[in-house]
């Protein structure tokens, strides 16, 4: 992990504790001016604390008074949240309210990084990497069912219906992702929306935090490749971040070079993603034949086996807007 990504992360997460604390002071001010009983009981809290910390640095043996001073002090707490019931408020309005309580918003947890932090780095370093690969994100407002209306396919089937199917299933899948969401396996004839609806889905569930990333096959791989031989001193790990990210979207499997590597490389982030439950989206041109022909048994299988697959069915989109915009209407 770079560590610009971590210092990025680390700013972040100060600008939370600061944040919380912030309001804390100003829940404070709000409830003292408002409820005098509190604003002295709080003066009594503020103390006792100031007490312990006296017995304390003291150096005596003064077990028993602090234990006193504690109770006191749980006795006040406690009247303090009651108080704030009486009054309309939640009992914890007080409380200081983290983003991660796990490590009250410093990064830290038990000696070493939280996971707040890791986490929040590895997405930004996701970030960057989906800015370089300047693919523009879709929604699925966007997807119009209406170029499928009327067209069947070879063996006769609806592909209004199928593809229907597929779009509603693929806004339930963003709706309710999550780390133990399915992968997606899209195929199909090139211009059918594989791509938009695969991206639609990136954007969903980037939107809810998750660390997503996506790019073709070929330039993810390029990128592994430079990397791992040494051609590409940047200090990215682009191989970590597609182990690891949340959701993984490798667009256009079967156009990258047919190389022992490449084939090394897609089996490995396929089968460790697959062991570690993390959902991939993978979209391809090639139907079961071209894929169980392109690559080995250990990758067809596991993509066949574990997949949701997903065919796209129908006309070209992109010619059928083109005649469109020629002629002025809609097929």
């Amino acid at each position: 992990m770079k560590a610009e990504h971590l210092e990025q992360a680390r700013g972040i997460i100060s600008a939370r504790r600061n944040r919380a604390r912030t309001m804390n002071d100003e829940r404070f001010a709000e409830i003292n001016s408002r409820i005098p009983e509190i604003a002295e009981i709080n003066r009594q809290l503020f103390q006792t604390s100031r007490s312990i910390m006296q017995i304390i640095q003291s150096g005596e043996s003064t077990e028993k008074r602090i234990e006193e001073l504690k109770s006191q002090n749980q006795q006040a707490q406690l009247m303090v949240r009651n108080l704030l019931k009486a009054y309309g408020y939640p009992e914890n309005y007080l409380d200081m309210e983290y983003v991660c309580p796990k490590c009250s918003d410093t990064g830290y947890s038990a000696g070493t990084y939280c996971s707040c932090l890791t986490s929040l780095a590895a997405q930004i370093a996701a970030n960057d990497l989906n800015r370089n690969a300047q693919i523009n994100l879709c929604s699925f407002d966007s997807f119009d069912l209406s170029y499928y209306r009327g067209r069947k396919t070879e063996s006769g089937y609806d592909c209004f219906k199928a593809m229907e199917m597929i779009y509603n299933f693929c806004k339930e899948y963003a709706a309710h992702f999550s780390k133990d969401s399915p992968s997606i396996l899209m195929y199909g004839n090139t211009g059918l929306g594989k791509t938009h609806l695969s991206l639609s889905i990136a954007s969903a569930v980037l939107e809810k935090g998750f660390s997503v990333l996506y790019d073709s096959v070929i330039n993810f791989l390029r990128q592994v490749e430079n990397e791992h031989f040494g051609r590409d001193q940047s200090g990215n790990d682009t191989l970590s971040m597609l182990l690891e990210c949340d959701l993984l979207i490798l667009d256009d499997l079967g156009t990258e070079f047919d190389t022992p590597f490449y084939q090394s490389a897609i089996y490995n982030i396929i089968n460790t993603r697959m062991n570690r439950s993390l959902p991939t989206i993978i979209s391809t041109n090639m139907d079961w034949n071209g894929i169980s022909h392109k690559y080995d048994e250990r990758i067809t299988s596991r993509i066949f086996a574990t997949y949701v697959n997903h065919h796209f069915v129908g006309y070209d989109v992109r010619i059928l807007k083109a005649q469109q915009k020629r002629s002025g209407s809609k097929n």
